[in-house]
């Protein structure tokens, strides 16, 4: 899988959860979070820096009251980057 690859899923994934439920009007509100994730996924951070990384962005940058499923969206996360064997340079 190509890095390209990886952002495409990643943003697919998100776009798909849309915890702010703007997804079906704008492709890349959650662009922001891509990068980030991906680091943590590369890293092997297992579930729980997808986790936190989320609950954060959701809560401060997002201004959500109550995170919609981080955990949840963790594991598939998580279950996703290893379903696809993701290995880079």
């Amino acid at each position: 899988m190509t890095a390209a690859d990886a952002h495409d899923g990643l943003r697919r994934l998100l776009n798909e959860w849309d915890p702010i439920g703007v997804a079906d009007s704008v492709e890349d509100e959650y662009d922001c979070l891509i990068a980030p994730l991906l680091d943590r996924l590369r890293s092997g951070a297992g579930r729980a820096g997808p986790r936190d990384f989320l609950h954060h962005e959701l809560t401060g940058h997002f201004g959500l009251s109550r995170p919609y499923d981080v955990d949840g969206q963790a594991v598939r996360l998580v279950a996703w980057w290893t379903s696809t064997h993701v290995r880079e340079g």
